[in-house]
């Protein structure tokens, strides 16, 4: 076996990534990581798909309700959590195997990105900008801010949506503190080998295939009691510029609770971002190196996918 060996399996969001690593985890004595940030936090399971106890099989799981929904979670956070996991996964002779789509967190772990440039993210003269664009952002709007970008980080400007108000915040903080673009940084952490023997498959799938998912899985999430689960949420004293209230279904049903409006609205925007983010994500992982595609299309069913992906393990030197 290979002396740091990970698997990763990551894709869109509602590819089937889940039963897939249930699966393999079982055939090759893993324990699973979770790559998702909101899967962290506790009293979230319809919104964010966490899997139950009971679908779990006997695998191990990890960073999956570890958090209180107020506190606030990033890729620091992450690459701090997950490699205390693989640590001690390796101790239980067992294989990590990270599930999730979530790119960014599993980039940080599998290239050990540093994050020295960024400085000290709390002190005072940091929390100063971050309070100035936050003021800025309630008062102008979240395009007013996204717009800011485009002069100095034409890259960040495309790859983070205008709603996403943290991570453009974040992208022109980072250019404050360093005189350089974040996403200049991001490429060049993107250019380091893996400090661990992996396998990194990114499972796919037609595209219209995956939509019809995300449309059935709103509707299910929606039969189950998000909205409920969302209340409870907001009856807890969460709030919209949480970092947990940024989840797909949490942002926009929470938006209809505080606001009102139509909730077939609230549903249709949790599909239509959901798509988008769906899209995004597979742009990120054509970014990325060493990855192994696994087009669904391309296999008669499940058992061929688990077959290809232990060949896989072999020839790398995962499993023996």
């Amino acid at each position: 076996m290979a002396d740091k060996p990970l698997v990763i399996i990551t894709g869109p969001t509602a590819v089937g990534k889940t039963n897939l690593s249930i699966k393999l985890a079982k055939l090759i004595g893993g324990e699973i990581i979770s790559a998702d940030s909101m899967q962290v936090y506790k009293y979230m399971d319809i919104g964010s798909a966490k899997i139950k106890p009971e679908e779990m099989e006997g695998v191990k799981h990890h960073l999956i309700d570890i958090l209180d929904p107020r506190e606030d979670f990033n890729v620091f956070s992450f690459k701090e959590k997950c490699a205390q996991a693989i640590e001690e996964i390796y101790k239980n002779g067992h294989i990590p195997i990270i599930v999730g789509g979530t790119g960014f967190y599993i980039q940080a772990v599998l290239n050990d990105i540093d994050f020295a440039d960024d400085g000290d993210l709390d002190n005072e003269s940091v929390l100063n900008i971050r309070k100035d664009l936050e003021e800025f952002a309630r008062k102008y709007g979240a395009h007013a801010l996204h717009e800011k970008l485009l002069d100095f980080d034409p890259v960040s400007y495309e790859e983070i949506h205008e709603n996403n108000v943290k991570r453009t915040i974040r992208a022109i903080e980072f250019y404050m503190l360093n005189n350089r673009p974040i996403s200049e940084h991001n490429r060049k952490e993107r250019e380091k080998s893996s400090v661990y023997d992996s396998c990194y498959f990114v499972l796919n799938c037609p595209r219209d295939v995956l939509y019809e998912r995300v449309e059935k899985r709103v509707d299910i999430m929606m039969e189950e009691g998000l909205l409920k689960e969302v209340q409870k949420l907001k009856d807890l004293g969460c709030k919209p510029d949480m970092t947990s209230m940024q989840g797909l279904g949490y942002k926009e049903i929470l938006r209809f609770l505080n606001e009102g409006g139509s909730l077939d609205e609230a549903v249709s925007d949790i599909k239509i971002n959901t798509r988008h983010f769906a899209k995004r994500q597979l742009t990120w992982f054509r970014r990325e190196k060493d990855c192994i595609w696994v087009n669904k299309e391309d296999f008669q069913n499940e058992e061929e996918i688990l077959l290809f992906l232990l060949e896989k393990c072999k020839s790398r030197g995962i499993i023996s």
